[in-house]
């Protein structure tokens, strides 16, 4: 898949409201990634996608897999008109929400209107770093630390991070996995349970 340039991230999304628009559909989408680091100011790079996490519909979080009938054509039509992957904007990340997503992220999204028929919920620069931090442990060295580091975690924020992860992969493995990235990062002796 192409990367996306922050500018083409914009466009991208703001050819996805006008395609909402005629459409009648008016959607809250729930974006966390570097799509979302970008959006938000806290990282300049281009990225591979817009990773919706969730969807937000009445105050209420609920699952973006599958993506809605309308959002899918009008982002397949975006994606037509700009030449780039039907994968530009997708719920990849969408079984987090299975297993919680961090305590108080509802509460700590920023919210910007594309236009009349678009609205990111963009992650907390905190939710950021958890979500950065999982990913960093599955995937290993690459934009996820380079992301992270660009975040400037505390030693705090990356313990609170750790904790949440485990909820998402409780295995013994992952752990030590986890206890090896956080060594990696400067931090020692985090308690995992609690």
């Amino acid at each position: 898949m192409d990367m996306l340039e922050p500018d083409l991230i914009h466009e991208l999304l703001h050819a996805l409201d006008g395609r909402l628009a005629l459409s009648r559909t008016r959607i809250e989408l729930v974006v966390i990634g570097g799509a979302g680091l970008t959006i938000l100011g806290l990282v300049e790079r281009p990225t591979r996608d817009v990773d919706v996490v969730a969807l937000l519909d009445g105050g209420e979080l609920r699952s973006a897999k599958p993506l809605p009938a309308a959002l899918v054509a009008a982002r397949d039509a975006v994606a037509a008109d700009f030449g780039v992957s039907d994968g530009w904007l997708n719920a990849g990340p969408g079984d987090l929400l299975r297993w919680g997503l961090p305590q108080g992220f509802v509460e700590g999204v920023t919210r910007r209107e594309v236009g009349s028929a678009l609205v990111l919920q963009l992650a907390s620069r905190l939710d950021q770093i958890h979500f950065k931090l999982y990913a960093f442990v599955d995937q290993g060295l690459g934009r996820h630390e380079e992301d992270l580091r660009a975040l400037e975690p505390t030693a705090a924020e990356l313990e609170a991070a750790a904790r949440w992860t485990v909820t998402q992969d409780p295995s013994e493995g992952y752990r030590q996995e986890l206890l090896g990235a956080l060594r990696y990062l400067g931090v020692d002796d985090v308690a995992l349970d609690g």
